[in-house]
């Protein structure tokens, strides 16, 4: 028996309130645009984005169950370890909710579920293969929409985004008890 079912938790990502802040803030700037989503979970921001702009989405997630979820709610999904599998140069927009919660490797779990949520001991070990990279897959001027959390540090994570030759700026958030969400609205320096 998996990790996950004894927690009495499904392996799936369930959206919260940081997929709802994704979805409005991406749902606001995506009109007929060619949108990859990146570890895709359950799929309701991407469904969201395909149901209420005229944009072509596509989904990600390294986690299989994810995968056929999305497929379920209507996405057209592959599953890969971030932006690997992708031509470059595929998609004006890129949104993505990776797993931020800074864990400490004694409190990781062996199950998918982790990897929707735990972003190693500083929150950023996703994220910083993912600016690494997803340059490659985005066109001159499309957009990557991250979300990311004050617990993850989004200086650090701003930092990075400038060392893999992006711009990263804040253009939304919101208060919670214990973290303030961001989305960050990531471009090419010279856009």
């Amino acid at each position: 028996m998996r990790l996950a079912e004894r927690r009495g938790m499904t392996t799936v990502y369930e959206p919260a309130e940081d997929s709802r802040l994704l979805a409005e803030t991406a749902l606001e700037r995506i009109e007929d645009e060619r949108v990859l989503e990146v570890g895709i979970g359950s799929g309701v921001v991407a469904s969201r984005i395909a149901s209420e702009t005229d944009a072509e989405v596509v989904g990600c997630d390294i986690n299989p169950e994810a995968c056929v979820s999305a497929n379920a709610a209507g996405i057209d999904v592959i599953r890969s370890n971030l932006t690997d599998p992708f031509a470059a140069d595929s998609f004006d927009v890129v949104v993505f909710n990776p797993p931020y919660l800074p864990t400490p490797p004694e409190e990781e779990w062996d199950d998918p579920l982790e990897y929707a949520l735990s972003g190693g001991e500083d929150g950023r070990r996703v994220i910083r293969p993912f600016l690494a990279d997803v340059g490659r897959v985005l066109r001159p001027n499309g957009h990557v929409y991250l979300l990311v959390s004050t617990l993850t540090d989004i200086e650090a994570v701003v930092e990075l985004a400038e060392s893999a030759g992006l711009r990263a700026e804040e253009i939304t958030g919101e208060s919670f008890p214990f973290e303030r969400l961001v989305v960050l609205d990531i471009t090419f320096e010279n856009t």
